[in-house]
């Protein structure tokens, strides 16, 4: 069994999991210069939450630059920062808040290297917009010098079979056999009630999502920071692979899972959704509740009935004066 010792309470350069409750500029402001590798988070959306006081946009991005600011002493020349957010709503209208802390991380001089769009299926239905089912990560480096390991987070060839038909390399495969770059759209279901990895946190990442960033922007032994930890992901996915992890959050009852989460990533027990594991699809797995009820037989799973749409289609209709 994995003893409790080994998630400390302050940061210590040597451990290998810290788990610190109180505010995280607080805690970062004990953490050594130049000694992070890769902080990732999910900050609060300013939306309300029951973790969140919603505040005024602009006071809202002041608190996000202290907070940026020192994640930016802390980390290492060759580091990244990837703040995964989503939309700020006021009055019904969104604002996507990427783009209002973009000038907080020019000013400091880090370089966007990607911004990835995480696209899920699941969430809520809006009524008077498109329903959003995707959030952005975007990926910031301290330095033109910076980790970045691809093979480990390659996905599989949609062609691997394809091959050059012609130049010099005619008959030979064109594809690498380790896979394919990822891209930066992110399919990766959210986690919602029915994901085996979900809490009480209303905003829990994914597991598999912060594995991705790890494996690719870090190393064996490296730092990774969390400022707004949650229930502990970030710090999971640092340590089933051979990372050491840290952050801060103020709610307890958060951090008591995290801990219980971390203790089962250091004894192989957590229960998580592999990241190699395909998006389910309901159709292909024969759910019945993908044939409306109110469907024709004759029509096939999937095919949408839209009533007086569907008859525009099937008729021609002539428009007039009176129409």
């Amino acid at each position: 069994m994995t003893r409790d010792h080994q998630i400390r309470a302050e940061f210590d350069i040597n451990a290998r999991a810290v788990v610190h409750q109180g505010d995280c500029l607080d805690f970062l402001k004990t953490i050594p210069d130049n000694s992070v590798q890769l902080i990732v988070t999910s900050p609060p959306y300013n939306i309300g939450k029951e973790y969140e006081k919603k505040l005024r946009l602009e006071h809202y991005v002041e608190r996000q630059e202290e907070v940026i600011v020192e994640s930016f002493r802390v980390l290492k020349d060759s580091g990244s920062i990837c703040w995964q957010v989503g939309n700020y709503v006021d009055s019904s209208s969104i604002v996507p808040i990427d783009s209002v802390l973009f000038p907080v991380f020019s000013r400091l001089g880090m370089k966007m290297r990607n911004r990835i769009v995480w696209h899920f299926e699941h969430g809520l239905h809006c009524t008077k917009r498109f329903s959003g089912r995707y959030e952005t990560i975007i990926w910031y480096t301290k330095s033109d010098q910076y980790v970045f390991n691809l093979d480990p987070v390659r996905v599989p060839q949609k062609y691997p079979g394809k091959k050059y038909f012609k130049g010099p390399k005619t008959g030979q495969y064109s594809c690498n056999p380790l896979g394919k770059n990822p891209g930066d759209l992110w399919t990766i279901p959210n986690v919602k009630s029915n994901h085996i990895e979900k809490t009480v946190h209303p905003c829990q990442f994914p597991v598999e999502l912060v594995e991705r960033l790890v494996l690719s922007l870090t190393d064996e032994g490296d730092w990774v920071l969390d400022p707004f930890l949650g229930v502990g992901s970030t710090i999971v996915a640092a340590v089933l692979h051979s990372r050491r992890g840290a952050g801060a959050d103020v709610e307890r009852k958060y951090l008591e899972i995290a801990r219980k989460r971390i203790q089962e990533a250091f004894a192989g027990t957590i229960k998580l959704r592999p990241m190699d594991r395909p998006v389910y699809d309901p159709k292909a797995a024969g759910n019945r509740l993908t044939v409306a009820p109110w469907a024709a037989k004759k029509e096939a799973p999937y095919t949408p009935v839209v009533g007086r749409q569907l008859a525009l289609l099937e008729k021609p209709i002539k428009y007039g004066a009176d129409t």
